[in-house]
Formats: C-alpha cells, sequence, structure tokens
C-alpha cells in the first residue's frame, strides 16, 4: 500500500456518490427493526452490507463501484467493519435534500478507524460525519444457496403485489407456507391462524403478476411471517413505482432466496435522469436468504 504526504497510509477506499437518496432507499430496504448492525465488506468490484436476524434471516446489498462516480480501492484483500445501521442511513439521510442531487464521499478507514461521510457541492460549505466503526460480527450462518435439482424453482412476481401480498397474510404468531407446483404452473401463499388465508398465482390466468416462472416439482415450506414480511416491508416507493419484479427462489433444504433491484438514479435534471435510466450500474441488488421452519424441511414431491 502506498503511502501519502506525512508518512499516513492511504486508505482503503475513497468513493463518490451523487445519489445519496438512492443509497438510503438500498440501505433502508434491510432495515427492518429500529437498533440493529451490519457488517459492510470492501472490495474493488463495490461494498456489500450484510445484516442477519438469529441465523434464519440474512439480507444483503450489493453497491457495485460502477453506482459511483469515483471509487479508488487501495486495501489489500477485503477490509470488514461492523457499524449501526441505523446510525448510517441516518447520516446519509443529512446530505439528502428533495429534489436536489448531492454528491458525497465515503472514506475508509479515517484516523481511528471511522467511516467519513463529506458532502462535495459547494467550496464554500462542508458537511462532514464520522460514523464509529467496530470490529466486525461473525455472520453466525453460512446460507451456501444451492438449487434443488437441474432446473432451478424460481418464479417472479411484482415487487407491489408481492408486498402486498405478505401484508395481507398477517397472522398474529403465524407462518406462511409458499407451495409451488408445475402443473398448472401456480405459485400459492397460505397463512393459517384464527382462520386460513391464501393467496394464489397462477402464471397462465394472469402473467402480468407472475411475470417468469419455472419449476419441475411441487415443493412447499413454511416460513415464520416476521421473517418474510421482513424481506418487503421496506421497500422504497420508486421499486414500486417502477413496477420491477422480485424474484424468488426456492433452493437446497427449502432455503427462500428474495431478489429486489432499487434503482440509484440522481435526483436533479431530466437529462442526469435519462442518462442514468441508460447506465445498467445504476441499480443496486438486495438479496434476502430466509430459513424455512424446522418441521418443514422436507419438501412435497410428487415422484
Amino acid at each position: 500500500m502506498d503511502a501519502v504526504a506525512g508518512g499516513a497510509e492511504a486508505p482503503d477506499l475513497v468513493c463518490q456518490l451523487d445519489s445519496v437518496q438512492g443509497m438510503v432507499d438500498a440501505l433502508s430496504s434491510v432495515r427492518w427493526k429500529r437498533h440493529q448492525d451490519a457488517v459492510i465488506e470492501l472490495s474493488e468490484h463495490g461494498i456489500v452490507l450484510i445484516v442477519e436476524e438469529t441465523g434464519c434471516l440474512q439480507a444483503k446489498v450489493y453497491l457495485k463501484r460502477e453506482l459511483f462516480m469515483l471509487y479508488e480501492y487501495a486495501a489489500e484483500g477485503r477490509p470488514k467493519f461492523g457499524l449501526s445501521l441505523g446510525l448510517f442511513v441516518d447520516c446519509l439521510n443529512t446530505f439528502s435534500a428533495p429534489g436536489h442531487s448531492t454528491v458525497i464521499e465515503i472514506r475508509y478507514p479515517g484516523p481511528d478507524m471511522q467511516l467519513l461521510l463529506k458532502s462535495m457541492d459547494s467550496p464554500d460549505a462542508c458537511t462532514y460525519a464520522e460514523i464509529r466503526t467496530r470490529i466486525p460480527d461473525t455472520i453466525s450462518w453460512d446460507y451456501h444457496f444451492e438449487p434443488t435439482g437441474n432446473v432451478p424453482v424460481t418464479f417472479t412476481v411484482r415487487s407491489a403485489v408481492l408486498k402486498e401480498a405478505i401484508e395481507d397474510l398477517e397472522w398474529p404468531g403465524s407462518s406462511v407456507q409458499i407451495r409451488i407446483q408445475p402443473d398448472p404452473p401456480s405459485v400459492t401463499f397460505k397463512a393459517e391462524g384464527h382462520g386460513d388465508l391464501q393467496i394464489d398465482f397462477e402464471y397462465y390466468s394472469n402473467n402480468d403478476l407472475l411475470v417468469a416462472f419455472q419449476c419441475d416439482r411441487i415443493l412447499s415450506y413454511r416460513y415464520k411471517y416476521k421473517f418474510l414480511k421482513a424481506t418487503t416491508s421496506n421497500l422504497p416507493s420508486s421499486v414500486m413505482k417502477d413496477n420491477r419484479g422480485s424474484k424468488l427462489t426456492i433452493g437446497m433444504g427449502g432455503m427462500l432466496k428474495i431478489q429486489h433491484l432499487v434503482t440509484v438514479l440522481r435526483t436533479v435534471g431530466q437529462h442526469a435522469f435519462n442518462d442514468s435510466m441508460q447506465q445498467p450500474g445504476r441499480i443496486a441488488y438486495i438479496e434476502f436468504f430466509l430459513k424455512p421452519e424446522e418441521e418443514d424441511e422436507t419438501p412435497i414431491s410428487d415422484e
């Protein structure tokens, strides 16, 4: 690692971002409770933020280097550090003004291993924040998502529809059964509490809602409602407006992977907006991994 003037080492990462609100939207997607710790991993390819809950639910936000105006990476290996997700989001929000595209610089580490944030818009005034970091927690489980067979069992549903369906399935303390079958191609969400509530997505009858489907056998698993709800409860309004699809895949042992795409755009000027729309790098990828309830680990098979 090269030294800079004064004998100090170059920081592991210096990056600049012109869409603070987009980053806030992406990180808020995985913020399902008030006090939540996160692990951040840096690499030459971008930034990954990881949060998890009691070994049952894990989420990752992928901020690829293409999202940033500047991305100078000088570390060896992949540095990791822990911080408060809520504090990070709140600090970013102080740099975000409605209708104004703010450029911020993110630098790590500072002199005391802080994460440093600084506004870059005005030569006369500067907003500056320091976030204390800590030695990262060990991620308590390694999901190693594997497909259930040669044909991945997966379907894509409109994000707004998925969020609404999960909200409708709420029973106190309940779980939700997800059943997918190839003939007829359909997905069923079923909750049991004071009564039964079932929502069916049939591929051929309404593929405006169920926009993609791939399945070669019947699978059925139950998931705790509070964890399933966390995968959609904080999706930003931009995802709903874009009418994007969320992709759900059931892997080995019933592991459920839910993937969302969050557009990270500048907010000022039609020209800037159109430029951003043309850039595939302007997407943050959100992944949730949800373990099934123990008693339902054996899938139903039609074989």
